[in-house]
């Protein structure tokens, strides 16, 4: 019985830290939220500290402007806005550091269009660092 709790607590063990430290960035990070005017898809290509880009696509609602920051309350971080460009309808693309460490962050998404403007938030494991050998 010893024996076969031990067994299980390892292997709770092992599938959470593949999958907190085992992803090490290397795949897109893809988030849903829907909101009362709007539903988006946000992809994160490199969920690492530093780098990388974040792409809002919208799933419901016609937005005009698309404005993102990110905070880390456990840390007391905040990230300063970034205006997404439109490469193409419904699509929004923000380039920069939004997430300077890895951690939860919470990234707020705010859309402006037609049906007027609404604050989203969806929470990210942001993992490593683009420093980091390997990420």
């Amino acid at each position: 019985m010893r024996r076969a709790l031990v067994a299980a607590v390892c292997l709770v063990v092992a599938a959470a830290a593949f999958f907190v430290l085992g992803r090490g960035g290397d795949e897109p990070l893809r988030l849903t939220v829907a909101g009362t005017r709007y539903a988006v898809t946000v992809l994160i290509g490199e969920p690492v500290a530093g780098k990388g880009a974040v792409e809002v696509v919208l799933d419901s609602g016609d937005a005009d402007t698309v404005v993102l920051s990110a905070v880390m309350p456990e840390m007391g971080h905040a990230t300063p806005e970034v205006v997404a460009r439109e490469p193409e309808p419904g699509r929004f693309l923000a380039e920069g550091g939004l997430f300077s460490m890895a951690g939860v962050w919470e990234l707020v998404i705010r859309l402006t269009g037609p049906p007027g403007e609404e604050v989203l938030t969806v929470k990210a494991l942001i993992t490593g660092s683009a420093a980091e050998p390997g990420a």
